[in-house]
């Protein structure tokens, strides 16, 4: 069974954050918010584009990333970026990965993903297009790693009655 974690770090933008907790929903995962946050979570907006999934969220809060990484020491750390050099299909991801997202306005900060240069993954887009909307990249980076685990867990069957 696949232990998938959404890692925030300091996001900005609630709505994007409650269009996440909504994909953390749909592949059984749990969100991770690390401060400082560009909003309340008892925000309005984070909680209507999360619907009525948010209370059903397994949401955890850190000070910094320091205290995430204390509290959360194993599995597979990887880290989107559009600065990183290989595309998120080609990297296995283990039965408990962390993917981690910076903010909305400048991604992750460089000295991190130099210090895990070998985990970071970028989604391909076109020359044209500076980058994706968070939840956008959260969303396909989470059936990658759900793809590489055969949906495991996942209702993959509809149930289309005619």
């Amino acid at each position: 069974m696949v232990e998938l974690n959404i890692v925030l770090l300091e996001p900005e933008i609630p709505q994007n954050t409650g269009n996440i907790g909504r994909i953390c929903n749909a592949m059984g995962s749990s969100l991770h918010l690390i401060e400082p946050l560009g909003f309340s979570i008892e925000d309005k907006y984070l909680k209507r584009a999360g619907l009525d999934y948010w209370k059903n969220l397994n949401v955890k809060s850190y000070k910094d990333y320091g205290q995430f990484l204390a509290q959360n020491p194993q599995g597979q750390k990887v880290f989107l970026s559009k600065k990183a050099g290989v595309r998120c299909d080609r990297l296995p991801y283990s039965n408990t990965v962390y993917l981690i997202f910076g903010k909305e306005s400048v991604g992750l900060p460089e000295q991190l993903l130099l210090e895990n240069k070998d985990t970071c993954v970028r989604v391909p887009i076109s020359v044209c297009s500076r980058s994706l909307n968070l939840a956008n990249a959260v969303a396909i980076l989470s059936y990658e790693v759900m793809r590489q685990h055969r949906f495991t867990g996942l209702k993959a069957q509809g149930d289309l009655s005619l």
